[in-house]
């Protein structure tokens, strides 16, 4: 009897190794994203030299975020109280005395192979100088170490201000303390905390407690005063600089103990940053960077709004009266629809070169007819009382000359009425065309549906209606007299 083939068993280490594979291949794909993503933000800038005032900074750093991209380059803040050694891990960190101990401002950057070569530059748009280093590592990726003033350097409100600042444009954060944890520091580690980013929480000095009573403030840290901030694995043991004691034999032969700076006992902060980037190194900068991106393209947006809406409400306001004395004025139903699509569509024209986003005469009806659907039932009463009330006009009309002129009060009330409904449907129109041509022609993560629900909720029909209808009697009076 013929032996049945044995089944090949899979081996687990492949399957990770595939997995891996998978892993690595989907990050490159979302980097590959984020660079063209942030590559099109900053192509799609148009604002005047006026609308940029106040904002160069967030428009060069936009620039330096696509630089970053495009070097694999892992920005990691050090935050800390003078004293707790800070620039001595910075030190140990790159292995060289960059940084002297103390508090530093300025900029350093220094870039790593075997031999560290250094290099220096400042940040762009900081309010205090920041000191930064970068280490160019495995995974064709760079590490930029970027030092900051000590948090009780500063005052409360403008450390706060420095911490969010630099903690939104980087990638880790790294905290040191010397002991335990003072209110100030608790206070730091926690707004730092809100800005969502990866954080390692190191203890520094450790050289400088007898072992019990390092463990005793490791644990009061680890179970008590973090706990709901950091997890075991985000908290390391460090000594920078570690104090040694060595005998050292005197002219006379006697020996006495002198302290010298011993090795740096740093290598748990160095794998858990290795760790952390060899995991999601290149994630992070995908991910932060288009976070950035996306915070700034929402300044813009707003200082485009601010300039270039007010041109907008004058433009939408020039559509809705000319829209709705047409529709009054005109006695067929049918064709005030019609001339009513054909005005709303010149005003998206319009705005559109406002805004300097080319949009065809079909591309404008199609965004006409999605902002429409989008309404939904919303308007569905308005459609249905415009219809009501352009019937009910050209009946009136119809009996102008029928009645001598008599029905000629109420055919004007009916048609102003008819033509502020109009107006006002107009009028939504034009703003939700405004909101999505200052997005640059994007709905944005919320969707068309809910920035329309939005813009609706936020009108003050009754006030439009009014406006319209007090207008437009004018107008007619005036045609009439």
């Amino acid at each position: 009897m013929p032996e049945l083939p044995v089944e090949e068993s899979w081996n687990p280490e492949e399957l990770d190794r595939a997995i891996l594979a998978f892993e690595k291949i989907q990050e490159e794909l979302n980097y590959k994203q984020a660079q063209e993503s942030l590559r099109a933000s900053i192509d799609r800038i148009d604002l005047t030299k006026e609308e940029q005032a106040g904002l160069e900074s967030q428009i060069d750093r936009l620039t330096a975020m696509l630089d970053k991209l495009e070097n694999s380059v892992v920005e990691i803040a050090v935050f800390g109280m003078v004293g707790r050694g800070k620039s001595s891990v910075l030190n140990a960190l790159i292995g060289k005395e960059v940084f002297q101990v103390g508090p530093l401002h300025g900029v350093t950057r220094t870039v790593e192979n075997v031999n560290w070569q250094l290099s220096y530059e400042s940040i762009p748009g900081s309010d205090r100088d920041l000191k930064r280093i970068t280490i160019s590592g495995s995974g064709n990726y760079q590490i930029q170490l970027i030092d900051t003033p000590g948090i009780d350097e500063v005052d409360g409100e403008t450390r706060e201000a420095l911490a969010r600042q630099v903690a939104q444009q980087v990638d880790l954060i790294l905290f040191i303390i010397a002991g335990d944890l003072t209110k100030v520091e608790y206070n730091a580690l926690s707004q730092l905390r809100e800005v969502g980013k990866p954080m390692l929480l190191a203890f520094n000095k450790i050289d400088q407690y007898p072992e019990a009573d390092r463990l005793a403030i490791y644990h009061k840290i680890r179970d008590e005063r973090v706990r709901s901030l950091l997890s075991p694995d985000e908290i390391v043991t460090i000594a920078a600089s570690p104090l040694v004691v060595q005998a050292v034999k005197r002219a006379d032969g006697s020996l006495k103990m002198v302290r010298r700076r011993g090795k740096p006992q740093i290598e748990s902060l160095k794998q858990k940053i290795l760790e952390i980037l060899h995991r999601e190194g290149k994630s992070l900068v995908a991910i932060n960077t288009m976070l950035y991106a996306d915070e700034v393209n929402q300044q813009l947006v707003q200082r485009k709004m601010e300039i270039r809406g007010s041109a907008a409400d004058r433009l939408i306001w020039k559509g809705v009266t000319l829209k709705a004395v047409a529709i009054a004025l005109n006695p067929v139903t049918f064709i005030d629809l019609f001339t009513g699509a054909a005005i709303d569509v010149a005003t998206i024209l319009a705005l559109s070169r406002l805004y300097g986003i080319p949009m065809t005469q079909k591309s404008a009806l199609d965004l006409l007819q999605k902002i429409g659907v989008s309404m939904g039932g919303i308007s569905a009463s308005q459609i249905l009382a415009y219809l009501g009330l352009g019937s009910l006009k050209s009946l009136l009309g119809i009996a102008v000359p029928i009645t001598g002129g008599g029905s000629l009060a109420p055919y004007l009330s009916v048609a102003i009425t008819q033509a502020a409904v109009a107006g006002v449907f107009s009028y939504a129109i034009g703003q939700v065309t405004k909101t999505y041509l200052a997005n640059g022609a994007s709905w944005g993560p919320e969707g068309p549906k809910t920035v329309v629900k939005n813009i609706l909720d936020s009108l003050d029909e009754a006030s439009i209606l009014s406006r319209i209808k007090s207008e437009l009697s004018a107008k007619l009076t005036q045609k009439n007299s």
